[in-house]
C-alpha cells in the first residue's frame, strides 16, 4: 500500500503542476484589476490602523523623493501610488496591487543611500508593473483546485485516514514545485524590472548589488533556497550583475 500511494502522489503532482494545463487554469483564475484594487485597498486601510507609521522626517522624506521617481521611469507615474515607512525595525518592504507600497524604517536605517531605496522600491513597482500578485492567485487557485480534484479521484479506493497522509504529501509537492518556485520567478523579474528603473531614473544600479551582498552578508541563517520564496541573497547579487553587464547600464 505504501508504494502504491507514493505513486498516486507522485502522477497526482506531475498532472497538477504541467506546464500547459497549470498555466492555463492559473490564467483563467486570475482575479480582474478591479478586483484586485478593491482587496488591496481594504488591506492597506486595515495595516495603517494596525502598524505604526513612522514619523522620522529624513526617512520619510527619502521615500517621498524616491517613489515617485521610479513609478515616472516605470511609465506609471499617474498611478494612485502611496509610499509609507512603517515603524519596524524588520529589514523589510512589499506592495500591493495599485502601487501601495510599505516600507520598513528598519530597511530605510540600512540601505546607506537613495541609490539603495531606488534599488528597493523599483523590485516592489516592478512587482506591480508584471502583475505579480494577479499571477501568484491564479497560480494559487489553480493549485487548490488540482488539490480538490486529486483527493476526489482517490475516492473510497482507500481509509480516510490513508487519503489525508497521501494529500498531504500531495500538498507538500504542489507547495514545492509550483507555488514556491513560481514566486522565485516573479522575484528575479522584479529585480531585473527594478534595475531598469533605477537606470532610467538616473540612480546608480551598482547600489542593487551593493544592497544584496549587504544582505547576503547579514542572512546567514536563510533556509535552503529551494524552501524559500525569495532567491538567495549572494544569487541576487550575482544574476544583478550578469544582468546590468549585460544591458550596458554599468561595468560591475
Amino acid at each position: 500500500m505504501a508504494e502504491s500511494s507514493a505513486i498516486r502522489t507522485r502522477t497526482f503532482v506531475s498532472g497538477v503542476t504541467g506546464a500547459a494545463g497549470c498555466e492555463s487554469v492559473a490564467g483563467l483564475l486570475e482575479p480582474s484589476d478591479a478586483q484586485l484594487m478593491e482587496m488591496s485597498a481594504q488591506a492597506w486601510a486595515q495595516t495603517k490602523t494596525e502598524m505604526k507609521i513612522s514619523r522620522d522626517p529624513k526617512a520619510n522624506a527619502r521615500l517621498q523623493a524616491v517613489g515617485p521617481k521610479i513609478a515616472l521611469a516605470a511609465g506609471r507615474p499617474n498611478d494612485p501610488w502611496e509610499f509609507v515607512v512603517f515603524d519596524s525595525p524588520e529589514k523589510n518592504a512589499w506592495v500591493l496591487p495599485g502601487g501601495k507600497v510599505g516600507f520598513y524604517k528598519g530597511l530605510m536605517d540600512f540601505c546607506d543611500n537613495d541609490d539603495q531605496v531606488a534599488a528597493v522600491l523599483g523590485h516592489e513597482v516592478g512587482h506591480v508593473i508584471a502583475r505579480h500578485a494577479a499571477k501568484r492567485a491564479g497560480q494559487q487557485s489553480a493549485s487548490s483546485i488540482g488539490l480538490a480534484l486529486g483527493s476526489y479521484a482517490l475516492g473510497n479506493r482507500v481509509s480516510a485516514a490513508q487519503k489525508d497522509a497521501i494529500m498531504q504529501v500531495a500538498g507538500a509537492g504542489v507547495q514545492g514545485v509550483v507555488i514556491l518556485p513560481f514566486s522565485r520567478d516573479n522575484e528575479s523579474e522584479a529585480d531585473r524590472l527594478g534595475v531598469d528603473y533605477m537606470y532610467s531614473a538616473k540612480y546608480d544600479v551598482r547600489q542593487a548589488i551593493t544592497l544584496w551582498e549587504k544582505m547576503a552578508a547579514g542572512s546567514a541563517s536563510r533556509p535552503p533556497e529551494w524552501l524559500s520564496t525569495h532567491p538567495d541573497p549572494t544569487h541576487r547579487a550575482t544574476d544583478l550583475k550578469a544582468y546590468i553587464n549585460a544591458k550596458g547600464y554599468a561595468k560591475v
